[in-house]
């Protein structure tokens, strides 16, 4: 699956899609692929909490292993996917569109410059 080149991604396997001024993240299909058969995502942070770039904003855990979710950007989160929890299955069927895990109202968006663009997630995914 050709990752979507309108995104921004993270070296930790997020992804943001901007709806105007709101931030819409996920993981990727390669986190998706690397972390297996997912049993379990958890948000540690509600509506209306303020998250730091680079802080944990949920947990994802498969067979394998626990993974921290990390916020790509800073902000407000104004919403989190519940519905993710109980159909854990869109995060392989549509990692990018149903599978979405918060939304949020970015504070400072001098931070989109520190994430990657399709074409360099691919690179770093390959080395």
């Amino acid at each position: 699956m050709p990752r979507p080149s309108e995104l921004k991604y993270t070296p930790t396997h997020e992804w943001v899609r901007f709806q105007g001024d709101i931030a819409v993240v996920g993981i990727t299909d390669y986190a998706v692929e690397e972390l297996n058969d997912i049993v379990f995502v958890e948000y540690l942070l509600t509506p209306g909490s303020q998250v730091k770039a680079g802080e944990a904003f949920g947990e994802i855990e498969s067979v394998k292993a626990a993974s921290e979710l990390i916020a790509p950007l800073s902000g407000e989160i104004l919403e989190v996917n519940a519905e993710l929890q109980e159909n854990l299955d869109w995060l392989k069927e549509s990692p990018y569109d149903k599978g979405w895990m918060i939304r949020l109202k970015p504070s400072d968006l001098d931070e989109v410059s520190q994430l990657l663009d399709a074409q360099r997630y691919d690179e770093e995914c390959a080395s």
